[in-house]
């Protein structure tokens, strides 16, 4: 048996880092979260700081059943889940359903799922960063509080089965005070002109006037004076242009980016990214850093070298505002 069991959240990560790590590994997934709030309003002790009770979910049973059996054969378990708030979060739930001993068990995070990012990582391990998993805690613990307070007024006044949390509350206030101001909004309608030239060349040239009327008579009024006059261009400028490429993606950017171009809704878009990430074709997509690491500016360096030459090299570090990002 192998000496150390690495988990991770998803399967399709398994096979990939598993051939990294070679046959002193064995690499398993927990198949995402592993333990979660009973239903019913006894999940959480409100009268004592409002600690919530957990218990493994069903579906998942099995799973914690042959990780348990993986563990116990193992001398190191790695926790190796995405590198967020839920990932920790999830870690901390393996290590206590799976009653991991501590000094054998160690916290890995990668961000990109390659050879050279995965060994970094189990190289510096740490511990299970316990202020993620309880700003993890937190937020189920308020989704449960605030739900089950709201959930059922909606049931009785709109329809049964619709739900109601912590952020889609707030969203929908916001909606609504939107919607609003869009109803009390005094629309007014302004008339551009535009006009479509032939040059001497035979070539078409569309123009715009700068000013806009208020009304359509006044635009009317304007074409017919303009009816039968001479027109000539006053000057031509010719300069070069420079167009700069965006910044990485952020999860936003990605998201707005393929709702523009490819249509995708945001779970279609990071269902996507979610596969592109386990298959080690893109970085973690749940980000609002756009810094790309030196090994990433490197490799896009060599091949740019090799494809065009040395002139379509640019290296450009981009910087994160933030520095919590």
């Amino acid at each position: 048996m192998s000496k150390n069991l690495v988990i991770v959240e998803s399967p399709a990560k398994a096979g990939t880092i598993e051939g990294y790590l070679g046959k002193d590994f064995t690499v398993a997934s927990s198949y995402g979260h592993v333990r979660d709030l009973p239903k019913g309003d006894n999940a959480i002790d409100k009268e004592n700081g409002f600690k919530p009770k957990y218990e493994v979910s069903k579906d998942k049973k099995e799973v914690i059943k042959n990780l348990k059996k993986l563990a116990k054969e193992a001398e190191t378990v790695f926790l190796a889940s995405d590198d967020d708030r839920e990932g920790e979060a999830i870690a901390w739930h393996l290590s206590e359903a799976l009653k991991l001993d501590q000094s054998t068990t160690k916290r890995i995070v990668f961000r990109e799922i390659t050879k050279t990012a995965v060994l970094n990582a189990l190289e510096t391990p740490r511990e299970i960063d316990m202020e993620l998993v309880n700003a993890q805690q937190a937020r189920r613990v308020l989704d449960r509080l605030v739900g089950f307070e709201l959930s059922p007024i909606l049931w009785r006044k709109i329809k049964t089965g619709l739900s109601a949390g912590r952020v889609q509350s707030v969203a929908v206030r916001l909606v609504v005070e939107r919607e609003r101001e869009i109803e009390n909004f005094n629309a007014s309608s302004s008339f551009k002109v535009t006009a479509s030239f032939t040059l001497d060349s035979g070539e078409q040239l569309k123009a715009e006037l700068p000013k806009k009327f208020s009304t359509s008579d006044d635009a009317e009024a304007f074409l017919k004076k303009c009816h039968g006059a001479d027109y000539s261009i006053a000057n031509v400028e010719s300069k070069p242009t420079k167009k700069s490429p965006a910044a990485p993606f952020t999860t936003s950017t990605l998201q707005q980016e393929a709702s523009r171009k490819m249509g995708f809704s945001v779970s279609q878009t990071m269902r996507l990214a979610q596969q592109l990430y386990e298959k080690g074709l893109i970085t973690y997509m749940r980000t609002d850093s756009t810094n790309l690491s030196g090994e990433a500016i490197s490799g896009a360096t060599r091949e740019i070298t090799s494809a065009y030459g040395e002139d379509f090299v640019k290296v450009r570090q981009y910087k994160t505002k933030s520095s919590t990002a």
